[in-house]
């Protein structure tokens, strides 16, 4: 029985079209935190941001190129332009961020956030592996994709 079903799931799912669509879908589901976490920085947030950041130990000089990473690589992966690099960036942001603002506090909901951020890295370790996907920029400039 188990087998039937994988069987029924893989076919689906290696369909080109179904594949490429779920690569597209993919990348903006993963890049939409980053946009909006950066989109959001820039508003109201900045000062918010950059108090916390300083709190943190970490210079607000940052902030700026933080912004510029969120927004500009969650672009990148939404449009697929440079995905591999731009997901391993992404994941070691992820990771880095997670342990520096979420990793040193026993607050479940700072572990919470913690796993999200080691959660979405793997989700971009994954993309780096596999790459964009055919609709994708990386496809049509480089002729990289599923």
């Amino acid at each position: 029985m188990f087998q039937i079903i994988h069987n029924t799931v893989t076919r689906f799912l290696t369909q080109a079209t179904v594949a490429n669509v779920l690569f597209l879908i993919s990348r903006v589901l993963i890049a939409y935190i980053f946009v909006m976490a950066g989109v959001n920085k820039l508003g109201v947030g900045y000062e918010g941001t950059a108090q916390y950041m300083a709190s943190m130990g970490v210079s607000s000089f940052l902030l700026p190129l933080t912004i510029a990473l969120e927004v500009g690589g969650g672009v990148a992966l939404i449009l697929g332009w440079q995905t591999r690099a731009i997901a391993l960036l992404l994941a070691g942001f992820s990771v880095v961020t997670g342990i520096i603002f979420h990793g040193g506090s026993a607050d479940q909901i700072q572990q919470i956030m913690l796993m999200k951020n080691i959660s979405m890295a793997g989700g971009l370790l994954v993309l780096a592996l596999t790459g964009a996907g055919r609709l994708s920029l990386d496809r049509k400039l480089y002729g990289d994709g599923v």
